[in-house]
């Protein structure tokens, strides 16, 4: 029986981030932690690009175009998206997170999901760095874990 598992290192990979600037008192703390991770994990700065896009809508177009070019060998995708009085929410999370999946399938590159979907300001504050730890830097353990899963088991 064969078992494989990506370790957590990204020395020697290129990571494209793609970032919302909207709700960016928010976006730029998940930027800290996905930075502070890459960093931890190996990553040398001339290795990482950030991309900053008006929102995360605009967040799956730019992870797409990035595949395409094979400027990256992996992508985080950072955003915050919070709930408000319309349903407006509901179709932004919904197109981004479809729209990622699909970068992913289509250019076979592993995509992070680091975008917020919250209820409230504060669930935002807690998710980019306080009480439930920052999800820029779980968004970069993942894209680690899967740029070296797939390595190991000779499918990059």
């Amino acid at each position: 029986m064969e078992k494989y598992e990506g370790n957590l290192q990204v020395k020697g990979y290129k990571v494209g981030i793609v970032l919302s600037r909207f709700n960016q008192f928010l976006s730029e703390r998940l930027l800290e932690g996905a930075l502070d991770a890459l960093k931890k994990l190996g990553a040398d700065d001339k290795d990482i690009s950030i991309y900053k896009v008006p929102g995360s809508f605009e967040i799956p177009l730019l992870a797409k175009k990035l595949a395409k070019a094979k400027k990256v060998d992996g992508i985080v995708c950072l955003g915050v998206l919070i709930r408000g009085d319309t349903p407006h929410f509901d179709f932004l999370s919904a197109e981004v997170t479809k729209g990622l999946a699909q970068v992913a399938l289509d250019e076979g590159i592993p995509v992070s999901f680091g975008i917020l979907t919250v209820d409230t300001i504060e669930q935002g504050i807690e998710r980019a760095g306080t009480k439930s730890g920052n999800k820029g830097w779980d968004a970069v353990l993942a894209l680690a874990e899967t740029l070296n899963l797939l390595q190991e088991a000779g499918l990059r």
